[in-house]
């Protein structure tokens, strides 16, 4: 045995894994009627992030509420994703996501601007780590449908590199121009071809 773990090396303990901050984001509590009564079950609903680019969520069900929150908390770190964000705080491009009846919209936002975004996916935006974003929830108001379409909404996303690589160009040929034109009043100035 002591061989075996000298060929591998040493062995990584689990507790190494980067620290993940979790959001609890719904409690149900469910009942079944049976002979002698009621049985009540809890269902938890959690976010799961690393505030740094990585977010997921996971459900989980028991006759306790610690351990349905736990069992959520686990499968969110099993199934989580990367997103990559636009100078750490905000996302690459409008976009939209939809689960069901559930339908998102999310836009880029400038540096100031704070999480406009209701209940679920504020809480899906704060563990990924997002600091400047505008949402709105159009369809159901359920927070699976909300999260679930968020986080489809979030798997959309591109960033510049990632389609100058696709396409074989470079970054600077798939950004917009912007011009150099000094502003006035606080206001850009027109630009005069041929001056």
């Amino acid at each position: 045995m002591a061989e075996r773990e000298n060929r591998r090396g040493p062995r990584r303990d689990r507790d190494e894994a980067p620290e993940f901050a979790d959001r609890l984001v719904a409690i149900n509590r469910v009942s079944k009627t049976v002979k002698g009564g009621k049985r009540f079950g809890f269902a938890a609903l959690v976010v799961v992030g690393d505030q740094k680019g990585r977010v997921g969520f996971g459900k989980g069900k028991a006759k306790e509420v610690p351990e349905a929150i736990r069992k959520a908390t686990e499968q969110a770190k099993r199934q989580m994703i990367r997103v990559q964000l636009r100078e750490g705080r905000t996302l690459h491009h409008d976009m939209n996501g939809r689960w069901g009846a559930g339908k998102v919209v999310m836009r880029t936002a400038p540096e100031g601007t704070g999480i406009i975004a209701g209940g679920p996916m504020r809480a899906v935006f704060e563990m990924l780590g997002i600091k400047d974003v505008v949402s709105k929830s159009i369809g159901s108001q359920n927070p699976y449908n909300m999260i679930r379409a968020t986080m489809d909404g979030l798997r959309k996303e591109q960033s510049p590199r990632a389609v100058a690589q696709r396409r074989g160009k470079k970054v600077a040929d798939i950004l917009p121009k912007t011009t150099d034109a000094p502003k006035v009043d606080g206001e850009q100035a027109p630009v005069v071809e041929g001056a």
